[in-house]
């Protein structure tokens, strides 16, 4: 009676991981990230007195630049048609810019000093 448990365990589990290995897919369902090409931001850090800092793509789009404080908070937002951005009313400190491109966006830091 032993014997005929120990058969069938063996089997089921012969068969279960068949059926796991080779009809079930492994599917990544993560999106794929998809990032500005050649997306540019300098000079940065910026030193004080700095009027612009300069934005630049590569197929250089009209670009939406919103800009947030490190609290996250929305303190600016524009349109962007050309590559200068005028950062003459912001203080010294750190920034975060959302840039968003041919409806791609990407995020990065602004430091000015």
């Amino acid at each position: 009676m032993r014997k005929k448990y120990f058969v069938s365990l063996i089997f089921m589990c012969l068969f279960l991981s068949s059926f796991m290995g080779f009809s079930q897919t492994i599917s990544n369902n993560k999106p794929q990230q998809e990032h500005i090409e050649g997306l540019s931001i300098y000079p940065n850090p910026v030193s004080n007195g700095r009027l612009y800092v300069y934005i630049d793509t590569r197929k250089n789009l009209t670009k939406k630049v919103e800009i947030f404080d490190v609290l996250g908070k929305q303190i600016y937002s524009t349109n962007l048609s050309g590559k200068e951005l005028n950062i003459s009313q912001f203080s010294t400190g750190v920034y975060f810019l959302k840039i968003t491109e041919n409806n791609i966006s990407e995020a990065r830091k602004l430091v000015i000093k």
